[in-house]
């Protein structure tokens, strides 16, 4: 049995959207490994690698004791 819709491009999947830096806007094609990522009240954010180390101290603050 096949699909109606067997062959066609309308299923297939989207191009990824660039990702952007949630505090200065910079555009990355993909998840770079530099970049940090956080989830605030459900919606994940990411950070370009500059804005991550400028904001260290802040990201280190939110990590639980256990990390410590």
């Amino acid at each position: 049995m096949t699909s109606p819709h067997e062959g066609d491009d309308e299923g297939s999947a989207a191009e990824p959207e660039p990702l952007a830096c949630a505090r200065c806007g910079v555009l990355a094609e993909g998840p770079p490994p530099t970049w940090t990522l956080s989830v605030e009240n459900g919606v994940r954010l990411h950070c370009c690698e500059r804005c991550s180390r400028e904001n260290l101290r802040a990201i280190e603050g939110r990590l639980d004791s256990r990390w410590w």
